[in-house]
């Protein structure tokens, strides 16, 4: 459905007449490509080498005064005295972004030996968060921490999606870039995928459609998976991309062992992306809304990514990216049974994530989309849609391929750094946030 409050903003009588009533102004965003160049700051002493892999982005320096993207390198930050260097370099500049606009704070994790540079760096996450919700126009700002703060080719793949126009959507977040041996760029950044088995469940229609058609386009062999219900729905899917269809209930005990069957090369990339909600307060929920909410949401992720890891389905350097919900981490009113299952998909992703990395050579990570734009938010009463849409710093919905471009990251080659990590695409939800 179009959000036809966005269209009326975009017009002149739309402008004034939001602006004399404080309405929110939401700036259409940029998914396609950006005109304007990088502009890379500094804060602290650093040793970190930025220069090669920024002119990798594709964003040239800076020449106008009105850059796309904005890079300042805190990683140097290591008292308060420093955080002024942040102040100095950013607000001179931040008016200047251009609309749908990135700004990309790098940072590392707070060191519990050192509180003053914990005090620092953890400073930097309520910098970040609070920039991202006063600098409108459709301008996103988020956090990257690395872990090793003199490798920031561990971090490219993270700087290309967040300093690009697939992360339209993705703001207020906090990125943490872990150490990643064996990690290799692809020969192509185009075609990351290419040579590569994507399995996406769910993926018939809405969002896993879409990430199904995302990873596609990278050049993943896509199986999309969906109940026998849908199952001519996954097959017309999966024709149009090139792919196979896979019919299976995921609840099933043995799925985890039909899906190894099925796909005999093992799998690069696995999305789980099935979900369901059965709506109603907990007074009034009976056991079967709960427990049919529980197992396809969380329980069969458990089952069949514990059955598929066990069995060597997933190849070694593969990407396990499961959907959780900004529902899991604020929670919401009438979703007791979705918000616990959500939840649950995030403590899976932190737990299991430093097991399957060091014993199976595979990260975790999960996706948590706030309110998108799909048949199923279209179904919603007018007020509660629009309260969704708006109850953000973007003041508008995102679409279903803002959560598949964020899964494509996760599940890049090059992402082998990014692990454990639960990412919001919801444009920085005022929910949790």
């Amino acid at each position: 459905m179009a959000d036809r409050y966005l269209s009326f903003t975009g017009t002149a009588p739309g402008r004034f007449l939001t602006r004399r009533l404080g309405l929110p102004q939401p700036a259409p965003l940029e998914r396609g490509a950006f005109s304007g160049g990088l502009l890379h700051l500094t804060a602290g002493k650093t040793d970190l080498d930025l220069a090669p892999v920024l002119a990798r982005t594709g964003l040239g320096p800076d020449d106008t005064g009105r850059p796309a993207a904005v890079v300042l390198d805190a990683t140097g930050v290591r008292d308060v005295d420093a955080l002024a260097e942040v102040h100095a370099a950013l607000h001179p500049v931040v008016r200047s972004v251009a609309t749908s606009g990135r700004v990309v704070v790098l940072g590392t994790p707070p060191d519990p030996a050192d509180h003053h540079q914990a005090a620092a760096q953890q400073a930097l996450e309520g910098f970040t968060r609070s920039l991202g919700k006063e600098i409108g126009r459709g301008r996103t700002v988020n956090l990257v921490r690395l872990t090793d703060a003199a490798r920031a080719d561990a971090a490219e793949s993270t700087l290309r999606f967040l300093l690009s126009p697939a992360s339209a959507y993705v703001s207020g977040q906090v990125v943490e870039v872990g150490p990643a041996p064996g990690t290799a760029a692809p020969d192509d950044w185009e075609l990351p995928l290419a040579g590569r088995t994507a399995l996406v469940t769910g993926a018939a229609r809405g969002i896993g459609a879409a990430v199904a058609h995302t990873l596609a386009g990278q050049g993943a062999q896509v199986v999309v998976l969906d109940v026998p219900q849908a199952e001519d729905e996954a097959r017309r899917a999966a024709e149009r991309l090139g792919g196979t269809a896979l019919a299976l209930d995921i609840t099933a005990g043995d799925a985890g062992e039909r899906i190894a069957a099925a796909v005999p090369g093992g799998i690069d990339v696995l999305v789980h992306n099935a979900g369901i909600t059965r709506d109603r307060r907990l007074a009034n929920m009976p056991a079967d809304r709960w427990g049919s909410v529980l197992d396809v949401n969380l329980a069969s992720v458990l089952r069949t990514t514990d059955a598929l890891l066990a069995a060597g389905a997933v190849n070694r350097g593969g990407r396990i990216v499961a959907t959780a919900s900004i529902a899991g981490l604020a929670g919401n009113a009438g979703q007791t049974n979705y918000g616990a299952s959500k939840a649950g998909i995030v403590g899976l992703v932190r737990s299991l994530a430093p097991r399957a990395l060091a014993g199976h050579g595979v990260t975790v990570n999960a996706v948590a989309p706030g309110f998108i734009e799909t048949r199923m938010t279209a179904a919603v009463p007018l007020f509660i849609r629009e309260a969704g849409r708006r109850m953000n710093s973007l003041a508008q919905g995102g679409l279903p391929v803002d959560v598949a471009q964020t899964t494509a990251w996760l599940a890049h080659p090059a992402s082998g750094a990014v692990n454990g990590q639960v990412v919001r695409v919801c444009g920085q939800s005022l929910l949790g946030a």
